[in-house]
């Protein structure tokens, strides 16, 4: 696999020495899933359940979001040769997502999800994967000179359930790290796509380790460590785990986000959640698009720039409740900022 490799960044032209010499054409590049999320949409009289069809997958959302607030975006991951997977292809460069990186694979269908959503907006999933064209990208399906090209790269954890994504994913966050790019991650845990629940927190916790930004729910820093606060994930993050960022969204509560310099704890705007799809991946994409606005790596980021980039990334995060799907939800930044605390 490794000559496979070497070959691939070869034939791109982007050996790792000379990776800092390339102008970063894209802030952020994002290998993962795109999928389709079939959400309700109310009952027939006969009481079943009508469902539409919204494009997503957490790394979809998450560039959706950045390209929405003025991020150079890229997308790495593959899909089904089917007309699900060119109305993700089509969404993806409509929200002005670069798709060379994407691939169509004749031989498997687009993931599908079937979200389940409570009376509180909550929601929860099956999936339609046993396979899904997205744990079928291998090392050499992707576009190294992409990566180099990238500012900052991200990954979450659904890319890691299966061969020969998981190998993929590893080989290319290896090729990022070396290539200087700032590394951020959702680990985003779905744990009906894992054989057990010990291995969802394997990937998760090495996802976390090559991380520099990690934005975590208190659901899942719960699941992986038993931890109960929004601080303490903050400081195991930061000082067990080495990440510059950690960022802990509390759904309704907002998020806590926090550096070696200072944490922040920014309430959530009222709304009246419809949906909840999305939300934690644009809130993701919100926060980093402001980070990136600032010039600074993570880890230098003062009290008042942490504040700023918590406050709008909750806003953009409950705004997007108020309407249902992922992608379509993300509201605009004018919509961010006249909301606002």
């Amino acid at each position: 696999m490794r000559k496979n490799h070497d070959a691939a960044l070869s034939s791109y032209g982007c050996e790792n020495t000379d990776c800092g010499q390339m102008e970063r054409e894209f802030d952020v590049t994002a290998l993962g899933e795109a999928l389709i999320d079939f959400t309700p949409l109310g009952r027939t009289d006969t009481g079943a359940p009508i469902m539409v069809a919204n494009p997503g997958g957490a790394p979809a959302n998450f560039l959706c979001t950045l390209a929405k607030y003025g991020c150079r975006t890229a997308f790495i991951g593959k899909v089904g040769d089917d007309a699900f997977g060119h109305m993700l292809a089509d969404t993806l460069r409509e929200n002005g997502v670069l798709t060379k990186g994407l691939i169509f694979d004749k031989e498997t269908f687009t993931t599908l999800a079937f979200v389940t959503i409570d009376k509180n907006g909550e929601r929860s999933f099956s999936f339609s994967r046993k396979p899904g064209a997205d744990t079928k990208l291998t090392e050499s399906d992707v576009r190294y000179d992409i990566v180099a090209a990238s500012r900052a790269f991200h990954i979450g954890t659904l890319s890691l359930t299966d061969e020969p994504a998981k190998t993929a994913t590893e080989k290319a966050v290896d090729y990022a790290k070396s290539c200087g790019c700032l590394i951020t991650c959702d680990p985003n845990l779905r744990l009906p796509l894992w054989r057990c629940p010990d291995d969802a927190k394997a990937a998760m916790e090495w996802a976390i380790t090559v991380a520099d930004i990690v934005k975590i729910s208190i659901d899942e820093v719960e699941f992986l460590w038993g931890v109960k606060t929004p601080r303490d994930a903050a400081e195991k993050l930061l000082y067990q785990y080495g990440v510059s960022l950690a960022m802990v969204t509390l759904g309704r509560d907002g998020a806590f986000i926090m550096n070696k310099n200072a944490g922040v704890s920014v309430p959530a705007p009222p709304v009246k959640a419809v949906d909840t799809t999305g939300a934690g991946d644009i809130f993701g994409g919100a926060a980093v698009s402001r980070i990136l606005k600032t010039g600074k790596h993570p880890g230098e980021l003062s009290h008042n720039e942490l504040m700023g980039i918590a406050t709008f990334a909750v806003t953009a995060a409950s705004l997007s409740t108020q309407r249902a799907g992922g992608i379509p939800s993300i509201p605009t930044e004018e919509e961010v900022k006249g909301r606002a605390l």
